[in-house]
């Protein structure tokens, strides 16, 4: 009798301190694009008021449109943010090297931002920043934009802030 009590009196402690530790921090992988980036930020990034963003279709959350308050601009037509699973990025990144291959995409890695990320140059006409965190990835896009150099730096300033929310 005296095993038993002794036994039941563990197993009465080990659940007591199991229900007293926090949580495991395995928060979920985004799946709202539109919520990892406010208009402040894009507007503060580019140098132009932004209006909210808006998705492609209503519930699909994936992929998030901005584009400057009044229309677009110079230099400034949108920005997008595409969320993907990890191993889309993964295939495309594959994809886009046998296109570099072929000299019709430039590929810059970019270290920092992220476990993975790069830049992909599309002949200067799109330069777009993909960026891999845990199992979850997102293409960061400027359309319209000239000056490549640019272009890079701001989208790694917005993909850092997008991080944020991983």
């Amino acid at each position: 009798m005296h095993f038993r009590s002794s036994l039941y009196a563990i197993n009465i402690f080990i659940a007591v301190v199991c229900a007293a530790l926090p949580p495991a921090a395995s928060a979920a992988p985004p799946t709202d694009a539109c919520a990892l980036l406010s208009t402040a930020q894009l507007s503060a990034a580019l140098g132009v008021p932004m209006d909210a963003g808006t998705y492609v279709t209503p519930g699909f959350l994936r992929t998030c449109t901005w584009t400057p308050s009044g229309g677009a601009t110079p230099g400034l037509k949108f920005v997008t943010l595409y969320l993907q699973p990890a191993d889309g990025f993964d295939a495309g990144k594959g994809m886009l090297q046998m296109g570099q291959s072929g000299g019709k995409v430039l590929l810059t890695s970019l270290s920092g931002v992220g476990d993975d990320a790069y830049y992909a140059d599309f002949g200067g006409k799109i330069t777009s920043l993909f960026v891999k965190k845990g199992a979850t990835a997102f293409k960061l896009t400027w359309y319209g934009a000239t000056a490549p150099e640019k272009v890079m730096a701001i989208e790694k300033t917005l993909a850092l802030q997008a991080l944020s929310k991983f």
